[in-house]
């Protein structure tokens, strides 16, 4: 299913020029440098390939005969393209090293310029055997280009020695008239052909290796089965290959990268659509950031601005504003797949979901409904707060001390929002362990734990505070939030309230703290004005009322209850009756 939706995608992106799709034999690489060469051979000059770029200089995008540069410790010279080792023997970190691949790279092009009849080509070739690695320590440029690729080019002329025709020629034969791989049925296209050995590597997933991993490959026996080795365990066509992998990497590692490809914790989400959408140009933005999207200083394009805002009405409206955003959202098929790199060589797949726009907009509904919760009281909190919150914003909750998200729930996460399905428990505990070490009830942690009670334990949970609400566990999160509140009152500049020494224990052993927290309470009373102490006093009889007795243990699903009393009724003594926040995502049926 991934590779013949990605096959299909390299044949709509060779029609949108923007994305670099290069054909067969050929791709985009990143070049820093231009060897600049005289038509005797002779060096001109090395020219700075780099443009400018928000205020930086990036590499240049610069289609090249070949893929992906071979990995390994061999000597692997491109075909008129490569590092600087291999163009000119310069590589200060191993200067033994890059003698020999400069050697590699010179005997790799002599040898061929007789079947090559070009001029151009055989200005390289003198220069390659007139060159000495030991002029490259003074070319100080060099030191300023950093990591990148290098190409020739002949001075005076504006296109590059590799795109001459003659060159380009020769190796477009080399191409189709190599050696091809044994036949057999591509599991892609269904049809019989040659059999690629080892697939192309796959760029732009977050991980340690920068030069590429594999997504479909068996490098060792314990991987092989009747009798077939390498890439031919999942037999996929050589063009197939090259498309499928080639679309994959204009997506993740290309100049359009930024609207398809996102990292949250160690998940690398590449999302698409089968034909171009408003919603592909800006879902990973929203994703990214959640509503704070629209204002954000990252969007500065109106039009990507005004299509969030559509999204955004979408999702608050529901299906009578889906017209706003997509003309057919019903039709239109999109794709999100989630990838880690468990293994420095191997790219692996965490979740692949297909399906209707329709869909992802009516899940993305649910989600937002199931964890919607009202944001702290405040302005500035509700700046932090945002309406729709990102799913890193969620996931971050999660860290332990050393910051890292537990590295199977961002995948686990993203494809239960995407597809409606459950939410792992393993957010819930980590959050529920998160909040027993630090005692901080916070917005996010409040809409994980209302989102998992709502969809995975069916429970009813509230926006905002629900006083007619009777659960043990929800009151005594309510009173110990009242409990708190009066001692702060009480007791001027306080350091440390009753939540940093007897949350934990409150929310989990109630009865063993709450007697000793009414009493210590009648004390903080007593220093209230008369005016305060009737309102608390009221309050908190009103909260204790349902209670026939205090629960001597309260389980996990409890626990989460509480902590949302907490939530809602330390947030009522900041807001004003008459501005309760609302749900504004509509429960009207999507049916």
């Amino acid at each position: 299913m991934i590779l013949r939706a990605l096959f299909d995608l390299y044949a709509r992106l060779q029609e949108e020029p923007e994305y670099d799709v290069a054909p067969l034999g050929r791709s985009y690489q990143k070049v820093t440098f231009v060897v600049v060469i005289n038509r005797d051979g002779s060096l001109f000059e090395i020219q700075d390939a780099r443009q400018p770029r928000n205020g930086r200089l990036v590499p240049r995008h610069v289609l090249v005969p070949g893929t992906t540069k071979p990995s390994g410790s061999g000597l692997n010279p491109c075909f008129m393209w490569d590092s600087p080792g291999y163009l000119l023997g310069w590589d200060p970190a191993s200067p033994v090293r890059a003698r020999r691949t400069f050697e590699a790279f010179r005997q790799r092009h002599l040898a061929v310029e007789g079947e090559i009849n070009a001029t151009e080509f055989s200005a390289v070739c003198r220069f390659l055997q007139g060159w000495d690695p030991e002029r490259a320590q003074d070319l100080a440029i060099l030191e300023q280009l950093g990591a990148g690729f290098g190409v020739f080019q002949i001075r005076g002329e504006t296109c590059f020695v590799h795109d001459h025709p003659a060159v380009a020629a020769w190796w477009d034969q080399q191409v189709r008239g190599g050696e091809p791989g044994p036949q057999g049925q591509c599991l892609v296209t269904g049809e019989t052909t040659p059999i690629a050995r080892l697939h192309p590597k796959i760029k732009g997933v977050a991980g340690p290796q920068a030069s590429g991993a594999t997504l479909a490959g068996f490098n060792a026996p314990a991987y092989w089965s009747y009798g077939l080795e390498q890439s031919f365990n999942a037999p996929v066509g050589e063009d197939a290959a090259h498309r499928y992998t080639t679309a994959l990497n204009a997506i993740l590692d290309g100049p359009k990268r930024g609207k398809h490809r996102l990292v949250v914790g160690g998940t690398t989400v590449a999302f698409w659509t089968e034909r171009p959408t408003p919603t592909e140009d800006i879902f990973l933005a929203f994703a990214a950031e959640g509503s704070a999207a629209v204002t954000s200083g990252d969007v500065q394009d109106e039009i990507t601005r005004a299509k969030l805002a559509a999204f955004l009405k979408a999702l608050r409206q529901g299906r009578e504003a889906y017209g706003e955003m997509e003309k057919d959202p019903a039709g239109t098929v999109f794709f999100i797949v989630g990838f880690a790199r468990p293994t420095p060589a191997r790219v692996s797949v965490r979740f692949f979901h297909r399906g209707s726009l329709a869909e992802l907009l009516a899940n993305l509904r649910r989600h937002h409904r199931d964890i919607a919760i009202e944001r702290r009281y405040g302005e500035s909190a509700k700046r932090a707060d945002p309406e729709f919150p990102p799913a890193w914003f969620l996931l971050h909750e999660t860290a332990g001390v050393g910051g890292d998200i537990p590295s199977i729930l961002p995948a686990k996460f993203l494809e239960s929002v995407v597809t409606g399905g459950l939410y792992p428990a393993g957010l819930f505990s980590a959050v529920m362990r998160r909040l027993a070490a630090n005692r901080v009830v916070n917005y996010a942690r409040a809409c994980v734990l209302k989102g998992y009670l709502v969809r995975n334990l069916k429970k009813e949970v509230p926006v905002s505070l629900d006083l007619s609400r009777t659960e043990p566990a929800y009151r005594l999160g309510r009173l110990f939030a009242a409990l708190e509140k009066t001692q702060q009152e009480a007791i001027e500049n306080i350091k440390s309230t009753i939540r940093e020494r007897f949350y934990a224990a409150a929310s989990a052993t109630p009865v063993a703290v709450f007697p000793r927290l009414l009493r210590t309470y009648q004390h903080h009373l007593g220093k209230l004005d008369t005016a305060y102490k009737i309102n608390r006093e009221k309050l908190v009889q009103e909260i204790l009322a349902p209670l026939a007795e205090i629960p001597a243990y309260l389980g996990m699903a409890e626990q989460a209850l509480f902590a949302l009393g907490y939530y809602h009724q330390m947030n009522a003594f900041f807001t004003k009756k008459d501005s309760r926040p609302v749900d504004t995502i509509s429960e009207r049926s999507e049916a």
